[in-house]
């Protein structure tokens, strides 16, 4: 076996593909990502194998010796089969197995044509060198490295390049626009300008890739250490204003009067580059991305005063559940958080200021919830400028506003709060069905909560909520004015 690190499991798993590989007359070497991450030490749980043969039948004679629940998965028409192996770590080194072939697209086809092929076939395939090395796992000449791109030199030269002529392995597979610049980002390299111009030339052809594999590409970018290079190349490339048009309008700064505002576009790759180095967490990621979405539609010069962008978070939260479903992101939860987030990002810096009331903290506490540590987050990746130490001092007036927020929460435990008295114990009292009535009394009530008029208990929520409903014409059914059946929660 080459000289590169492997783990114990790892090494057997290559002798019994071997031993069933040659007791089936198939020549299978290991290939791909596996092989390039393992040379450069990046860390890698999933094994590529290839064979010049039938993958299924060699993927289940090897399965045969390890017995994996679930059992071996396979795709009939791709000719490819798949199995786990737990490793003691706690891990799951993914093998899967692949016929060796060739593939390529039609013109307006976003499924390719796939035919038998020789290892030479498939390495041909490949979308670049780094990608199309290979070791051999057959007697004749076991643990040789086969490279016939130079894709060791490129590695070491930290290079992406293509195989073939770029414009043929492009148009095989125009993802491979958007994986050329994938690797450039989460590998730090550089890709050829050869291979960049090729991009340039043939970026339209991305229009017949699913959206779904698009959107999954941008997501392993904007999961990588720093995200904001992948994004330079999209817009420098001509991609992004194909595939993400809305944030290529941030991008430009517009000058009347001598006055001029900041380069959205760029501020915002500071600021994902900034929240990425301290979350992993892809929906605080894309909250970052759309954090300004909204400023190209509220633009507006103000003579005297210079660029504004009023309203901003507003219109932005509303852009969110479009641009989820254009990009075939989730609908659900992870959306509602990335919405909350983009319409709450301004209200942290407006309690920067001085003599902030109790009502303005508790009504953030209120309205961000558990995710108020979040959107904190999101407000200090906020921070862009160059001046070191305005940086300093946003950072102690958040710091400030931390506090003041575990302060109000401590007394008033508003975070995730709902009133003291439920719209169900409205219409009990007062005998009446759902109407507007129910609605206004509650309102009335969370209002005078968060303003501090009255505590947070249910005794003052029930006595004013009286006082307020005798002004409306309403009345306590029954005898008492306090049924006995109402209890605090």
């Amino acid at each position: 076996m080459m000289e590169i690190p492997c783990s114990d499991i790892e090494l057997l798993l290559f002798e019994r593909i071997a031993e069933a590989a040659a007791r089936m007359q198939t020549e299978v070497f290991v290939i791909g990502g596996f092989v390039r991450d393992k040379i450069i030490g990046r860390p890698t749980n999933d094994v590529d194998i290839v064979c010049v043969g039938n993958a299924i039948d060699l993927a289940n004679e090897v399965a045969a010796m390890y017995n994996p629940k679930p059992a071996v998965s396979f795709f009939k028409n791709f000719g490819t089969a798949h199995f786990k192996i737990p490793e003691p770590d706690g891990q799951i080194l993914e093998v899967e197995f692949v016929g060796a072939r060739r593939e390529s697209y039609r013109d307006s086809s976003r499924k390719p044509d796939i035919v038998p092929g020789t290892l030479e076939d498939d390495q041909n395939r490949r979308d670049f060198t780094i990608n199309a090395l290979a070791i051999s796992l057959n007697k004749k000449n076991y643990g040789r490295l086969i490279d016939p791109f130079n894709g060791l030199r490129d590695l070491e030269e930290k290079r992406i390049h293509t195989p073939l002529e770029p414009l043929t392995t492009f148009s095989d597979d125009p993802l491979r626009m958007l994986r050329a610049i994938r690797f450039a980002t989460q590998l730090d390299f550089r890709i050829d300008p050869e291979t960049f111009q090729a991009i340039l030339q043939d970026a339209e052809r991305i229009r017949i890739i699913s959206q779904e594999r698009i959107t999954e590409e941008m997501n392993k970018m904007i999961l990588s250490p720093k995200p904001s290079i992948g994004f330079d190349l999209l817009y420098k490339s001509g991609l992004l204003q194909i595939i993400f048009p809305k944030m290529v309008d941030l991008a430009g700064a517009e000058y009347i009067d001598g006055l001029g505002h900041k380069d959205n576009f760029y501020h915002t790759l500071q600021v994902l580059d900034n929240i990425s180095a301290v979350t992993n967490d892809l929906w605080l990621r894309w909250a970052a991305i759309l954090h300004d979405i909204g400023k190209p539609a509220t633009k507006k010069f103000e003579q005297g005063h210079g660029w504004t962008f009023h309203g901003h978070e507003v219109v932005g939260g509303r852009m969110v559940p479009k641009i989820f479903d254009q990009l075939k992101l989730p609908m659900n939860e992870k959306m509602r958080l990335v919405r909350k987030l983009v319409e709450l990002h301004l209200r942290p810096i407006s309690l920067t200021k001085e003599n902030i009331t109790d009502s303005a903290i508790r009504r953030l506490l209120f309205d961000a919830g558990e995710d108020i540590d979040l959107l904190m987050m999101l407000c200090e990746a906020d921070i862009t400028s160059k001046n070191k130490q305005k940086v300093k001092r946003y950072l102690e007036n958040f710091e400030l506003v931390r506090r003041r927020l575990s302060e109000v929460e401590e007394k008033d435990r508003i975070r995730n709060w709902q009133p003291p008295v439920s719209g169900e114990m409205i219409m009990e009292i007062f005998g009446i069905g759902p109407s507007k009535k129910v609605g206004d009394l509650k309102n009335m009530i969370r209002e005078a909560i968060l303003e501090g008029e009255i505590g947070n208990s249910f005794e003052a929520a029930y006595q004013f909520m009286l006082s307020k409903a005798a002004g409306m014409g309403l009345k306590p059914v029954g005898q008492s004015e306090r049924p006995t059946e109402i209890r605090q929660p």
